[in-house]
């Protein structure tokens, strides 16, 4: 049975979406705030959170990033009215499983939590927004978080977040060939990572490691993250 924490003071929203879950053979825990929100993850193992933004006391980007301490491997999905606050660039920095708008789509909320992964961030490196924006919503189909970074100094900022995983394009903003890759390697120590590139010259920047050619079958790439994913369970 998986456990879904859901957080929000709308008790008609929290209780409407906990209903769907339960009848879908969920066990849902409802609690009106981000304090309530960390006592109730102290206490039990949940298999998502689904937060709102703005809350009295504490806010959802400020949950996240609490609740991180207490269950690191906890996938979270933000649903707000306000796409464009800083809190929730912060919060994406967190690594997201999603953001739903407010009210939020049933349909799409039911299916991402239903494939929802435990432990199952990856830390995306790749400066082409288009591309990275299809990868981190390629993940999230298959139940992944990804927490992005465009340039080599956007990769040396996260170092906050403990991926499972790391996809990282060989050339990117900022930096010699292969620097990003070495820049994820140096804050994660040991972590699988998977290169991408268009320019087979530059494989050479990288060892050992599964490199990508571009374009690549996204499939396959996927496919491969699922098998670093369950080495790793």
């Amino acid at each position: 049975m998986r456990r879904y924490l859901i957080v929000d003071d709308n008790q008609a929203f929290a209780e409407n979406v906990a209903e769907i879950l339960t009848d879908a053979g969920a066990e849902v825990t409802i609690v009106a705030g981000g304090p309530q929100a960390l006592e109730a993850a102290r206490s039990r193992r949940f298999d998502a959170l689904v937060t709102d933004m703005r809350m009295p006391v504490m806010s959802g980007a400020r949950l996240v990033h609490e609740i991180r301490a207490v269950d690191p491997g906890l996938p979270a999905i933000v649903v707000t009215a306000y796409t464009g606050e800083d809190d929730l660039l912060a919060a994406r920095d967190e690594g997201l499983l999603a953001v739903l708008p407010k009210p939020a789509p049933i349909p799409r909320l039911l299916e991402l939590l239903r494939n929802a992964r435990r432990d199952g961030l990856v830390a995306l490196v790749e400066d082409d927004p288009a591309l990275a924006d299809n990868l981190a919503e390629a993940l999230r189909d298959r139940g992944f978080s990804a927490v992005t970074a465009h340039s080599v100094a956007e990769t040396g900022r996260l170092g906050g977040v403990r991926p499972f995983a790391a996809l990282v394009d060989i050339r990117v903003k900022g930096g010699s060939d292969g620097e990003a890759l070495r820049t994820v390697l140096r804050q994660n120590p040991g972590l699988p990572v998977l290169a991408m590139t268009a320019f087979p010259d530059c494989k050479h920047a990288v060892e050992a490691i599964p490199v990508f050619e571009k374009p690549f079958h996204t499939g396959k790439l996927l496919d491969a993250i699922e098998e670093v994913h369950e080495a790793r369970q």
